[in-house]
């Protein structure tokens, strides 16, 4: 987890796609970065071949657009958007199947390659990218096989999806760095794994949360959830306790304490 742990702290010697794939050992310990660095190096070294040298903005998202999604079949996963492979950019690799955060990495990663302008956009509730070469400017969505998206329409789909109004938002489409968008990937691995009650590796993803933010009190109440399904009662007890003391006013405070209570009877009864 040590490239995991640079690039969160702001490493500019840490790609974001050997990043993204330590995120993937949290799920797949034995995996090898190497081989799948290396499926990005030769879908790179193919866009290049096709390119030809000096392409404008028009024709490298439209070779772009054709090879990753038409070709290769790159597309987001509308049938089963919780599974944990989803968010582990070696299994985006493989199935072709991801999350718009993890797609939108494979683009950044691919066109970083290949010295083009194209940043990470985190929305509300969605995520897409952005070419732009100081002549030419477009969005691009690759959960939704490379639709070319306005600004206009990047604010109305984020609208659409969170429910809310953000056309009066202006940070919503600003570029974001590595350390958030691997923020971000780290807690939707949280989320997915909450939901099919992994809770081990819930854990195994918080402590990194925990250890990178450690004033973010939700992230302690949140770890002290998975410890206690995991009846690690005293670590639970800790969270709960660490999670109260920086949120004194936090409206569940009354829940969270009756939830410590009964954590010292049960290790009352172990003792």
């Amino acid at each position: 987890m040590d490239v995991l742990r640079r690039a969160l702290q702001e490493d500019a010697g840490v790609t974001l796609d050997a990043a993204a794939l330590a995120i993937a050992c949290i799920e797949y310990p034995g995996l090898d970065p190497a081989h799948y660095l290396g499926v990005l190096d030769q879908m790179a070294l193919e866009l290049a071949r096709r390119l030809g040298p000096s392409p404008g903005g028009p024709l490298f998202l439209d070779v772009t657009n054709d090879y990753l999604f038409r070709e290769l079949g790159f597309r987001g996963n509308q049938t089963d958007y919780d599974d944990p492979r989803n968010s582990c950019l070696n299994e985006v690799l493989d199935r072709k199947l991801g999350l718009p955060i993890t797609l939108s990495v494979v683009y950044i990663e691919v066109a970083r390659r290949l010295g083009q302008p194209v940043a990470g956009i985190g929305l509300p509730g969605h995520f897409v990218v952005r070419f732009d070469n100081g002549e030419f400017s477009s969005y691009v969505d690759p959960f939704h096989e490379g639709k070319l998206l306005t600004e206009s329409d990047c604010l109305t789909l984020a609208g659409e999806i969170t429910g809310t109004d953000v056309s009066n938002e202006p940070s919503a489409l600003a570029p974001v760095g590595v350390r958030y968008i691997l923020v971000r990937m780290l807690n939707n691995l949280r989320a997915a794994y909450f939901r099919r009650k992994e809770f081990a590796k819930a854990s195994a993803v918080l402590d990194l949360l925990v250890e990178q933010f450690p004033a973010n009190a939700e992230y302690y109440k949140a770890r002290g959830v998975a410890r206690l399904k995991l009846r690690e009662f005293g670590a639970a007890r800790s969270d709960f306790t660490t999670y109260l003391k920086h949120s004194p006013e936090a409206e569940d405070r009354a829940e969270v304490t009756r939830q410590l209570q009964a954590i010292h009877r049960w290790l009352g009864r172990l003792n």
